[in-house]
């Protein structure tokens, strides 16, 4: 997997959030999240699972929504993030989290109500294994976001540090049909990218946004995101 090394360093890991949702980049977690409620939800009581659940940013909210999640990534450092987050806020007897290989999840078929990953595909070297995976150990929903090929993004992806990669609409539907599963929505946004976001001050960013927005909702919307979020069933 790209980037595997990068992200599993201490000192990666310790800035990861204010590094990435800390001035205009808060307006990029608040989106994230509410992707993932909005797929998934309502919460409680199910059984979930994050595949590459880094710093647990999505563990610990879903956690907080009534889910029985468990959150896994190879990155121990991260891990160790996500662990003193969740007893920051008190959810911390409510989640699981555990190191583990997205290729070879340990858990058997349809394990849980709802897999999803974010910030993970834009990873991965075998995208159709991983999402074979978690096709095999949901029952239902599987959700995940992707980097768009043909958006802004593309300006400057070859420069990050940890490599990524981009797709196109049609290689991430064959992604889902060669797992067995079925299109239930999908939403595109971020005209303007991630990356440019992050080096914005709030005050700054929440104006931009609000153009990035209007864009959104002209024809050209959808064409220009960056970022796309998919919504499968089983």
């Amino acid at each position: 997997m790209k980037g595997q090394e990068w992200y599993q360093a201490d000192e990666v890991a310790a800035e990861y959030e204010d590094k990435r949702f800390s001035g205009g980049g808060r307006l990029i977690d608040r989106r994230e999240k509410q992707a993932v409620l909005d797929a998934l939800g309502p919460l409680d009581g199910k059984r979930v699972l994050e595949v590459a659940c880094g710093t647990g940013r999505f563990t610990v909210l879903c956690a907080q929504q009534g889910a029985d999640i468990t959150g896994m990534d190879i990155s121990a450092a991260m891990l160790r993030e996500g662990r003193a987050k969740a007893r920051d806020v008190g959810v911390a007897d409510h989640l699981e989290f555990m190191r583990g290989d997205a290729a070879r999840l340990p858990f058997p078929d349809d394990y849980f109500d709802a897999v999803f990953a974010m910030r993970f595909f834009h990873l991965a070297d075998t995208p159709a294994k991983f999402i074979s995976e978690m096709a095999r150990v949901s029952k239902a929903d599987v959700f995940f976001d992707t980097f768009n090929r043909y958006s802004t993004r593309s300006l400057y992806n070859s420069l990050l540090p940890m490599g990524s990669r981009l797709y196109s609409r049609s290689e991430v539907r064959d992604l889902l049909h060669g797992a067995g599963l079925t299109l239930r929505s999908d939403a595109h946004d971020f005209v303007l990218p991630y990356g440019f976001y992050r080096k914005l001050p709030s005050w700054l960013a929440d104006p931009i946004r609000d153009a990035d927005l209007t864009v959104g909702d002209t024809p050209l919307g959808d064409p220009l995101a960056s970022v796309s979020y998919w919504h499968a069933h089983v």
